[in-house]
């Protein structure tokens, strides 16, 4: 039997939740008219989305419906797990009790569970389309700081090989990657090479050394200048080329390429110029703007990126999960369309 995340690790408001802060009023009426009619049927609540996906949020719901739920030691929960493959309409979670006791939860645990199943969807379509190749989780800065610790999880469950934020990794025990903004280099006058000795002297050492080179927009000169300053000590470079600008060693071939941003051509010209001055140990790392299709291109066409970071384009797309009573007093219950749809896969869950 797989194990499960404590409910412990999760940041879980349980007062408010249990307020019904966080409800669909409705859910919160729902609770009120059966608690006021003295009405308890016994009823099972099933959850289930409509694609393929790799699902998550499984044991955070789990949590909240422990920490949150009215007499949950009375629920008979059953579930699937974070990590697992699931197919449309397969049930993933059932919740069998006293409607009174979990109806105003219903919002909450959809939600957690929707918003990280997209993330590791998302995250396992790109580690896919990169073959293999390292990708990191870069996508805080585009939303609400409240959900980097379930997003970097679900990114874990995903398959990244690194995050950026430390609540990213608070989960699963891992400590953010990442070296060096463009803000730094600003605060030294535009100075990449400057910015990155500063880097170099006061950063703990095992943090591998990266350079960001594309703040002159000539990453091949920026490279060289820092590779031949650093030599063994320098693991990767950056390329993080806006994608309305042509960087430098790209400007001779325009009109016969697309030449903005970081594309094939500026990963080529930057790998042929460190190879030929002996750098070959240096990676290239590029991050902007990357997205499922666009690595798919990279790899298909043997660009040489070492590692990819990607932001935005893994909040892209929804998984909407839905909540259905199925089942009323152990008899067939449900709206016209909807049944009571059994997962042999599901797992009770030890609800002490």
């Amino acid at each position: 039997m797989k194990s499960r995340l404590s409910p412990d690790i999760f940041n879980i408001p349980v007062r408010e939740i249990k307020n019904g802060l966080f409800s669909d009023i409705y859910f919160l009426h729902t609770r009120e008219i059966l608690k006021q009619d003295n009405y308890h049927p016994r009823v099972m609540m099933q959850i289930f989305q409509r694609q393929h996906a790799l699902l998550c949020g499984i044991d955070e719901a789990i949590a909240i419906i422990k920490k949150c739920a009215d007499n949950p030691e009375n629920l008979v929960v059953k579930a699937l797990h974070d990590g697992d493959e699931i197919r449309p309409w397969e049930t993933v979670l059932t919740i069998e009790g006293d409607l009174a006791d979990f109806s105003h939860l219903e919002t909450v645990y959809l939600g957690v569970i929707a918003r990280q199943t997209k993330i590791a969807t998302n995250v396992r379509k790109i580690v896919k389309a990169a073959s293999g190749k390292p990708v990191l989780f870069f996508p805080s800065r585009f939303d609400h700081y409240s959900v980097q610790q379930a997003d970097g999880y679900a990114a874990h469950i995903g398959g990244v090989a690194g995050v950026s934020t430390p609540a990213n990794g608070v989960s699963f025990g891992e400590k953010a990657l990442g070296t060096i903004p463009h803000a730094l280099i600003a605060a030294y006058n535009g100075d990449s090479l400057r910015a990155t000795k500063a880097f170099d002297k006061y950063v703990d050492k095992s943090i591998n050394r990266v350079a960001l080179v594309d703040f002159d927009n000539d990453c091949v000169k920026t490279s060289l200048q820092i590779a031949r300053e650093f030599k063994d000590k320098l693991w990767a470079v950056r390329l993080d080329t806006s994608d309305t600008v042509v960087d430098a060693s790209v400007l001779p071939l325009m009109g016969r390429i697309k030449p903005t941003g970081v594309c094939p051509q500026l990963v080529h010209n930057v790998r042929a110029a460190l190879d030929a001055e002996g750098f070959n140990h240096v990676k290239i790392m590029v991050s902007g703007g990357f997205n499922v299709e666009r690595i798919v291109h990279f790899e298909k066409a043997h660009v040489p990126v070492d590692t990819y970071a990607v932001g935005a384009s893994l909040f892209n797309s929804n998984i909407n999960f839905t909540a259905d009573v199925v089942m009323v007093d152990n008899k067939p219950c449900s709206k016209f369309g909807r049944q009571y749809l059994p997962n042999p896969r599901l797992e009770t869950v030890d609800m002490k």
